[in-house]
């Protein structure tokens, strides 16, 4: 496993980490915390030191399995997780510093943990990043212990170019892959600048860049896959990066016929790594071999010249019109 700086945390993180999403099984299915204890496990094995979660994912269930193992183990494992979804309605008036203070005290005692590594805001509305009272409260936190980091996860490119303006955000979680390429740009270049670690979801565009999906592919109703290409639920670019489906299929085809001889998920996870600054990207995993399937990126030789910009000329074609400047 290869590590990396993320950011001016100073943390050393393995480049592919774990997001838990859906760590407790299958979209739609219940969380299992047999299955989580399994891909965990397997995560630490592996070498990865680095987990992502939110107090949103199985309702609470993921920050238990999370917690559970980080108390089991003898490895250091660094400890992100969330805050802000579980708000209701989610609008930017309901961002309050003393229900985000009761969120991150719920957060340790789901985990039973002294502190938190690393928390975020949940991709909160836009408004709520120019309001330095809810960033303050962060340094309160820290000062009592509760947590070590601040970060956020975000939607757009200004919430990001917003967030990092605040001293004390030191991470920035993103939607970035082949079909979500408008950070690389401006973003990248002032997270660089301010020594802010990025961390990448979403890598494989919702299972589109596996090109393992067709047409015919089938999706539980529970599952965004299914409910939310249009963004009926939460923001529309969660579900296939904001791709329509049948274009991203095409593109994908594309993909698969110039990279014949890998598997595409491998293939759209190294492209990721290779930006320098990215601090690590956090697919998900329903299972422990797609865990150790997705490590196998890290072990392939960095994309050729021209394959890269074959990678450019797909979406400039094909997926750039369609979400380029929206998000």
């Amino acid at each position: 496993m290869n590590y990396r700086k993320l950011g001016k945390t100073g943390i050393s993180v393995s480049e592919i980490s774990l997001g838990t999403w859906q760590v407790g099984g299958k979209w739609g299915e219940p969380f299992s915390h047999a299955n989580a204890d399994q891909i965990l496990n397997a995560a630490v094995d592996a070498g990865l030191n680095f987990i992502d979660t939110a107090d949103v994912y199985g309702d609470g269930e993921s920050e238990k399995a999370v917690g559970r193992l980080v108390r089991s183990r003898s490895e250091r494992i660094f400890v992100a997780t969330k805050c802000g979804r579980r708000l209701q309605p989610h609008v930017a008036d309901a961002y309050q510093p003393a229900a985000l203070r009761r969120f991150v005290e719920e957060s340790l005692r789901n985990m039973q943990l002294e502190t938190l590594d690393l928390i975020q805001l949940h991709c909160p509305p836009t408004e709520v990043y120019y309001r330095p009272e809810i960033f303050e409260l962060f340094d309160r936190l820290r000062e009592e212990g509760k947590i070590q980091h601040l970060g956020v996860s975000i939607e757009k490119i200004e919430e990001g170019l917003k967030a990092i303006e605040f001293p004390n955000v030191a991470t920035v979680q993103l939607i970035f892959n082949m079909f979500r390429q408008r950070p690389a740009e401006l973003l990248f270049k002032e997270a660089a600048r301010r020594d802010i670690g990025l961390i990448v979801r979403v890598p494989l565009a919702s299972g589109l860049l596996t090109g393992k999906f067709s047409a015919q592919t089938a999706f539980a109703p529970d599952d965004h896959r299914n409910f939310n290409r249009n963004g009926e639920a939460f923001d529309k670019g969660e579900t296939f990066s904001g791709v329509d489906y049948a274009t991203g299929l095409a593109a994908v085809e594309e993909l698969k016929q110039a990279f014949p001889h890998q598997p595409l998920a491998d293939v759209a996870l190294r492209w990721i790594l290779m930006f320098g600054e990215v601090s690590c990207v956090i697919p998900g995993a329903s299972r422990p071999e797609q865990l150790l399937q997705n490590l196998q990126a890290a072990e392939m030789p960095p994309l050729t010249e021209a394959q890269v910009l074959k990678v450019r000329e797909i979406y400039d074609r094909r997926i750039k019109p369609l979400v380029h400047y929206t998000w």
